[in-house]
C-alpha cells in the first residue's frame, strides 16, 4: 500500500520493492516487462532474481510485446476484498504471452460470452484510481481483445457478418 494512505486496505495493488520497482515503473509508463535468462535464453514471469528453468542468476528485464492469447479464465461473481466487490463480475484469467511465459491477469472490454480459449489479446493498463497521480504500483497490466477482434466481435453483436 502507498505510504500515507489512511483509507481501508486495498487488495488489488502491489507493494513494489527494490527488485520489482522497474516492472511497476514500466507499467506506470504503459510498458509490460518480463525477465529473460542470459544463460538459457528463456523468458519468465512473474519477476524473479534467478531463472526458474536453469537457476542462472544472469537474468535481465526485457520489454514484452504486449501480445498474448487466452489460456483459461473464470468469471468472478463474488469477492469481498476491497475494491473487488465493486467490480464484480470480472474475468480473472491466465494468458500466454507471445514471448512464452504465462501470466495471471484480468480480461477487460469483452463480454463474458465472447471469451474463447486461444483468442488474441493485447495488454492495457488500469490506473488504481481515475485522476490519481500515477506512481509505481498504482497501475496494473490487464488484457483486452486485440483491436481487430474487438471490431469483429462488435460486428457480430450488431448482427453483421464480418468480411
Amino acid at each position: 500500500m502507498t505510504p500515507g494512505r489512511t483509507e481501508s486496505p486495498r487488495f488489488d495493488l502491489p507493494e513494489p520493492d527494490a527488485f520489482t520497482r522497474p516492472y511497476w515503473d514500466a507499467a506506470a509508463a504503459g510498458r509490460l516487462l518480463l525477465r529473460r535468462c542470459g544463460g538459457c535464453g528463456r523468458a519468465h514471469h512473474y519477476p524473479r532474481e534467478f531463472c526458474p528453468y536453469c537457476w542462472s542468476e544472469d537474468v535481465g528485464w526485457e520489454r514484452a510485446s504486449g501480445e498474448a492469447t487466452l489460456y483459461t479464465w473464470s468469471v468472478v461473481h463474488r469477492n469481498d476484498l476491497p475494491p473487488f466487490g465493486s467490480r464484480v463480475p470480472y474475468v480473472a484469467a491466465v494468458v500466454d504471452l507471445a514471448e512464452g511465459p504465462r501470466m495471471m491477469t484480468e480480461i477487460v472490454e469483452c463480454a463474458h460470452d465472447g471469451l474463447r480459449i486461444g483468442m488474441g489479446l493485447t495488454v492495457a493498463f488500469r490506473c488504481a484510481e481515475e485522476g490519481a497521480e500515477v506512481g509505481a504500483g498504482e497501475v496494473v497490466p490487464v488484457f483486452r481483445p486485440r483491436a481487430d477482434l474487438r471490431a469483429r466481435v462488435g460486428s457480430l453483436e450488431r448482427g453483421m457478418v464480418p468480411e
